[in-house]
């Protein structure tokens, strides 16, 4: 069964900076062949966002409110995915979870989506969430 865990949330001061790191058990091959990798979050009230994705072939994604400031990556020998988050803001408060995105649904490939943050890709396996608390 495949597993995927967070690490590396935490509390921290306006203008500081965290490291989310995700690593993936239970695949029988490496991320590096998983369509799409991907770091959402969930403040209280407010929905489900993708905040950065990258692809199986390390083209990255990002929202708006996080460019220039938030760094995706892989490591495919360790199977981890990780999110550097620089200059964090108190809106960056949330429960950040690790997403992977096989191509498939109901066992049908659907494959690989313009945009890993396109808002109907569908991604198959969650982690439970690292939380991220940014104080002013």
């Amino acid at each position: 069964q495949v597993q995927l865990v967070e690490s590396g949330g935490g509390p921290v001061q306006a203008g500081g900076s965290l490291r989310l790191s995700c690593s993936a058990f239970g695949y029988t091959y490496s991320i590096y062949n998983i369509v799409c990798m991907g770091w959402f979050r969930q403040a209280p009230g407010k929905e489900r966002e993708g905040v950065a994705a990258i692809d199986s072939d390390g083209v990255t994604t990002y929202v708006d409110s996080v460019k220039g400031r938030f760094t995706v990556s892989k490591d495919n020998a360790k199977n981890t995915l990780y999110l550097q988050m620089n200059s964090l803001q108190p809106e960056d408060t949330a429960m950040y979870y690790c997403a992977a995105g096989r191509g498939t649904v109901g066992g049908s490939w659907i494959g690989v989506p313009p945009s890993c943050l396109d808002l109907g890709y569908e991604y198959n396996d969650w982690g439970q969430g690292t939380q991220v608390t940014v104080a002013s």
